[in-house]
């Protein structure tokens, strides 16, 4: 039996590839197929576009697929939210799909679009954000380069963006945020009721958000004295409480913890002058919860 996995092909391609692999999974790529290769024997991935995913994965052609919220919503999927994977092109966080004008625009909300032209890939929910709002307004689809449509092509435009700088670039200011989204692990209904399936899918789940939770943390090991413990751990801004062992000299102790790496400059100079000895950082590829 087979795990048929989808794994999204465009701009989060290369992102979800580094997080398969940092949660021990190495996913060979040949740039012809849509078949990447992987070293389970016991799951077959496809790239699908991120748009298509949870249609394909409803339909039950994939049993499993990962996919942003947004476009779950766009395609009105019936699917299962297995769980939140928040990560993305550049950065582990939530995207926003953004109503963006003109920087000389006069449009200020979206009650200002009345009448309007609006240009997005994202044609439902922003059909549907419009109704909420009681604005009637034109939405159109647009195969791409969204950002330079406006003024002329468009009055306004639904983006996605993570951290806004293309809009800027292109002259465009955020008006509101129409959507937050971040990729989920989605499954069939029928493959969720499968046992084998179901526990193959948790697995996945369970190293994947391992490898979200490690990123941008190293480990801390280190030996103190006793005497000077205390004022070693009040440095130590540690995951849940370091981890405190005996060592064959009882005056002594080892000490390991997780930190964020960006302190790790400022941390260890601290730790020297508490009198922590053998200080060694290493990396970490998952942490499991």
């Amino acid at each position: 039996m087979k795990l048929k996995l989808g794994l999204p092909k465009g701009s989060l391609q290369d992102a979800t590839l580094e997080l398969f692999r940092r949660a021990g999974y190495e996913i060979t790529v040949n740039p012809r197929s849509y078949f990447p290769g992987i070293d389970d024997d016991e799951i077959e991935c496809m790239l699908i576009r991120a748009q298509e995913m949870a249609r394909y994965v409803e339909d039950g052609i994939l049993d499993a697929g990962l996919t942003g919220k947004d476009w779950i919503l766009e395609n009105d999927a019936s699917v299962v939210e297995v769980a939140d994977l928040v990560y993305a092109k550049q950065t582990f966080g939530k995207v926003r799909w953004v109503l963006a004008v003109p920087e000389k625009s006069s449009v200020q909300s979206v009650n200002d679009l009345e009448g309007k032209i609006i240009a997005t890939e994202l044609v439902k929910v922003t059909e549907r954000y419009l109704a909420q709002n009681g604005v009637k307004a034109k939405v159109e689809f647009s195969w791409g380069a969204t950002e330079v449509k406006p003024p002329v092509l468009a009055d306004a435009i639904v983006e996605v963006t993570e951290t806004g700088s293309s809009l800027r670039a292109n002259g465009l200011r955020i008006v509101e945020t129409v959507l937050e989204s971040n990729t989920k692990f989605i499954a069939n209904a029928s493959a969720w009721e499968d046992a084998w399936k179901r526990q193959k899918m948790e697995t996945v789940v369970m190293l994947l958000k391992g490898a979200i939770e490690a990123s941008g943390k190293v480990g801390l090991m280190l030996n103190v004295q006793r005497a000077d413990l205390e004022n070693v751990l009040a440095v130590l801004p540690a995951l849940k409480r370091p981890t405190i062992s005996n060592l064959s000299d009882p005056d002594w102790v080892a000490v390991n913890t997780v930190v964020e790496e960006k302190t790790v400059r400022e941390i260890i100079p601290r730790l020297k002058a508490a009198n922590a000895q053998g200080i060694v950082e290493y990396p970490l590829n998952k942490i499991v919860i």
